[in-house]
């Protein structure tokens, strides 16, 4: 069977060889109904259109974006959070045509993913900041746009108002009588468990963030929080820390989470210590996860607009392939989205007693 090319089906159009490459390659150029009879005799003929490799190397563009995130690519597909926002990037770049390729900042393979995939720029979300991933990306001088990072100049970042949002939390806590908080949150390195100083081994951005909201906040009302630190934000997590805090001998009247996946492992505990939440100890999440609605009780967290915050990040890095491709272009943004509280029935006043007394 001869090799069937562009020149094969503009013969069989009655079209030109240009006219049918636009049809794949810039249907914008075309009316709607020719290039529907130009697809349908390619599809007749066998023809799976241009070959990708030789395409990208005309336009100088790979026709893909990265998104960088942490070791584990599960994580944006079990993590609500993470799945949410990854949805919104993928709508709000709908439009652009570009491939969305979920990077992982392992190292643990002949293939490092941000050093040799090809891609037109990237999205670094919620990494440790000395990833050597996050490093290779930087040497490749592509596009970047930074989601959950320490904003940097020159670069366009896309954050919410975390310490803002700790704040409100721990404020909620004090303003119902509350006066033993501790606090269970993450760090992509370092140290892990009880620490007297979170904040200063406090490796990301948001973790450093929340940790400053929270203990400021405590502090003015003369609270002192025990601190444990996790190496992961899901529920193991939290169900582990709520243990070792439930179980002192001087436990919480409630507890402040890093997240609501945190915070449902901490639910947990108690409820496996045959405790009452939020009658023994009141819990608080953050993000406002689909999770803590499912929760029972119903989790009290700060809400993040995981949507516009992903439809931000999306926009922010085809703007920044935009300016790269012209040479320049309007100064590249920095975002910070505004967080509330959402109070349900995970937190209430303290009882009176022994569970209520304050460590000194």
């Amino acid at each position: 069977m001869p090799r069937v090319t562009l020149q094969t089906i503009a013969d069989q159009v009655g079209v030109s060889r240009m006219t049918v490459s636009n049809a794949f390659s810039r249907p914008d150029q075309l009316s709607p109904e020719l290039r529907t009879r130009i697809l349908d005799a390619a599809d007749k003929l066998g023809y799976a259109g241009p070959d990708p490799a030789a395409r990208a190397l005309a336009r100088g563009t790979t026709g893909a974006v990265g998104i960088l995130l942490t070791d584990s690519l599960r994580y944006a597909f079990t993590d609500e959070v993470a799945a949410a926002f990854l949805g919104a990037i993928a709508d709000e770049m709908a439009d652009s045509g570009l491939a969305i390729t979920l990077l992982t900042s392992s190292e643990l393979q002949r293939v490092v993913p941000a050093r040799d995939l090809p891609m037109d720029g990237a999205l670094i979300y919620s990494c440790d900041p000395d990833s050597t991933a996050v490093d290779w990306l930087r040497r490749r001088n592509l596009p970047l746009v930074f989601v959950d990072q320490v904003a940097e100049r020159g670069q366009a970042t896309i954050n919410v108002a975390d310490r803002a949002g700790a704040a409100l939390a721990a404020r909620h806590l004090i303003d119902l009588g509350h006066r033993r908080i501790d606090i269970v949150t993450s760090s992509f390195a370092g140290p892990h468990g009880l620490l007297d100083d979170a904040v200063a081994a406090a490796t990301g951005h948001v973790q450093r963030e929340r940790l400053i909201g929270w203990t400021d906040t405590l502090a003015a009302a003369g609270v002192t929080p025990c601190i444990v630190v996790e190496q992961h934000s899901d529920s193991e997590a939290g169900h582990r820390s709520g243990m070792l805090l439930l179980l002192a001998d001087d436990p919480p009247t409630a507890v402040l989470c890093f997240s609501d996946a945190i915070a449902s492992g901490v639910v947990q505990a108690a409820r496996e210590l045959d405790l009452d939440v939020p009658g023994d100890s009141s819990v608080v999440g953050f993000d406002d996860n689909p999770l803590a609605q499912r929760l029972r009780p119903p989790l009290t967290t700060i809400r993040q607009d995981v949507e516009a915050k992903g439809r931000a990040a999306g926009a922010a890095l085809n703007a920044a392939m935009a300016r790269a491709r012209a040479g320049s272009g309007p100064r590249p943004k920095q975002v910070v989205l505004p967080v509330e509280l959402v109070a349900r029935e995970s937190t209430a006043p303290p009882r009176s007693g022994k569970r209520c007394a304050r460590r000194v």
